[in-house]
């Protein structure tokens, strides 16, 4: 099987967590949208926990290199910080799906180690992230960048969640408008 088929198996398995879950992660409707046999799929993934992991990781990879793009783009911390939400809100202009990680999180109980790990990894990427930028926009002293960053990731995870709940992106936009009046994130230059 080609890289370009492994990919291709990546990104329809992403599709399908973020719309269902790992719970709903299969190796026949994977197949299906990908264009192989669902037994094709073993032969990068054998198992539906290797390939959960594989999602898992390359979803946090990428949201890390996301993250660090979004600051070099803006050279400004607290411009970052404003644009954060953008991480989340994508997920929800892309067929109101969730940010995979948060969707597995609410899975975790019933997740295999490996894809736990990764799932982990994920709210780590974002809260070491936000600690970093927080400090640089002086929104906080290191010594409370943790707190903060993890009040920050759940807020806007969460508003994710009451949006996706009502099919309704505005709901969100709503929300983080909330935390930036509240001044949990930094608020629009005027």
């Amino acid at each position: 099987m080609s890289t370009n088929a492994k990919e291709s198996i990546l990104a329809a398995a992403r599709q399908a967590a973020q719309a269902h879950g790992y719970g709903g992660l299969n190796f026949r409707d994977v197949a299906a949208e990908v264009g192989i046999k669902a037994a094709s799929i073993y032969h990068h993934f054998p198992s539906k926990a290797d390939l959960g992991a594989a999602v898992a990781r390359r979803y946090w990879e990428d949201t890390a290199r996301d993250l660090d793009e979004l600051l070099a783009e803006t050279d400004d911390a607290e411009s970052a910080l404003r644009r954060y939400p953008w991480i989340f809100r994508r997920s929800l202009e892309c067929g109101n799906r969730l940010c995979l990680c948060s969707f597995m999180s609410a899975e975790y109980d019933d997740l295999p180690d490996a894809v736990k790990t990764e799932v982990q990894a994920f709210a780590e990427v974002n809260v070491a992230w936000l600690g970093k930028a927080l400090v640089a926009a002086k929104q906080v002293l290191p010594e409370h960048a943790e707190k903060r960053a993890r009040a920050v990731f759940s807020a806007v995870s969460g508003a994710q969640l009451m949006a996706r709940s009502r099919a309704d992106i505005s709901i969100f936009d709503e929300l983080i408008d909330s935390y930036q009046n509240a001044g949990l994130l930094p608020a629009e230059a005027v």
